[in-house]
């Protein structure tokens, strides 16, 4: 039960969020990272911004009702129009926004899979619940299937489509000349992450990710990742340590014949990882072995 909690906490992030900040002003902190790249938190998914000559190059939008906090705090930086709007993936703390982007002129690129669940009602089997398909307005209007490439305020921008991993639309963007890489919910800094099995995640495919993140980078890149932190290399390669660790042990608990019960149970295949604090949020250790055998058992 703790499992469907915790995972359903993050599926409808939005309207839980939408409620919270009725009653907690959210404010917009913009962190710069580079001289072209900032950081902006407030409710939701990171968003990151590039900004120069061609105009504002952003990643995500957050929810609805922040988009005028978002576009005041993208003001103090540069007086440039959004131009391009990226969605990393389809929840709606990371695509809340889009309908009011699309209004102030942004043209919205996201991987086809993205438009896809945006377009159609997604029904969550866990909950029994639908969630209604986004207006036209919200779509994204350029999609891609693998890669693509934009050259923008004097570099060159790679989006790469990672598989399976946090859901089967996510992209990371990655700005070749600033050094700085935008993992979308591929990377959850310092915790357990979200892998949404109803929306095409899976852990196989969220180690893949990373392992493809680590090829991009080097030593220096700045990582900004969809929750929490500024990272860096040496953070997302001991963050794939940890996960290949718990599928090592999820895959050996599978092989002796353990039930989903016995694995969700067992507390010591993440009590490396627990006692360092990667469980102390909405995602536990519970809840991340439950979804490991999930996900692995169906490749089995």
């Amino acid at each position: 039960m703790k499992f469907l909690k915790a995972t359903l906490s993050f599926i409808f992030l939005c309207s839980i969020s939408i409620g919270f900040a009725q009653k907690k002003e959210v404010k917009i902190k913009v962190t710069k990272v580079t001289d072209h790249v900032y950081m902006l938190v407030g409710q939701g998914g990171n968003i990151a911004i590039s900004v120069g000559e061609d105009g504002v190059f952003m990643i995500d939008d957050q929810f609805a009702h922040l988009t005028p906090k978002i576009l005041k705090a993208i003001q103090s930086v540069t007086d440039q129009p959004v131009e391009f709007l990226i969605n990393t993936h389809w929840h709606g703390d990371h695509t809340g926004g889009n309908e009011n982007m699309q209004k102030e002129g942004a043209v919205i690129v996201a991987h086809e899979n993205v438009r896809k669940r945006m377009s159609m009602d997604q029904f969550n089997k866990e909950r029994n619940t639908t969630k209604k398909a986004a207006p036209k307005e919200a779509l994204p209007v350029v999609t891609f299937s693998k890669d693509v490439s934009f050259f923008f305020n004097n570099e060159n921008i790679f989006i790469f489509h990672v598989h399976e991993a946090h859901t089967d639309g996510d992209a990371m963007v990655y700005f070749t000349e600033s050094n700085v890489l935008h993992t979308g919910d591929a990377y959850f800094q310092g915790k357990y992450p979200f892998i949404d099995l109803n929306s095409g995640g899976s852990a196989q495919g969220y180690i893949a990710a990373i392992k493809k993140a680590l090829l991009v980078i080097n030593d220096e890149t700045k990582i900004i990742p969809g929750h929490r932190n500024i990272s860096n290399k040496a953070e997302l390669q001991s963050y794939l340590e940890m996960l290949e660790s718990i599928e090592k042990n999820v895959l050996a608990e599978i092989k002796a014949g353990k039930t989903e019960k016995e694995v969700t149970q067992n507390t010591s295949i993440t009590k490396k990882y627990d006692d360092l604090g990667y469980g102390d949020w909405f995602i536990s250790g519970e809840v991340l072995r439950k979804t490991f055998y999930r996900s692995l058992k169906e490749t089995k």
